[in-house]
């Protein structure tokens, strides 16, 4: 499970360098908007995944006791 983290955390952190480098422009298209959108979609994915990946560790820990 250790790798799911780094790579949670990999794309969590690639999502806020996308955000802080969008943040540099004056004027916002739709395209950066919808790039926005999907960025939070991504976060939010992941943190919903990193959750799942601590009740499924949480529940094997308990099954093996």
């Amino acid at each position: 499970m250790m790798n799911f983290g780094k790579t949670a955390s990999a794309v969590l952190g690639m999502g806020a360098l996308l955000i802080v480098l969008s943040a540099c422009q004056k004027q916002e298209g739709p395209a950066e908007r919808a790039g926005k959108e999907v960025d939070k979609a991504i976060d939010q994915a992941g943190q919903q995944i990193e959750k799942a990946g601590d009740k499924i560790q949480d529940a094997a820990k308990d099954d093996k006791r």
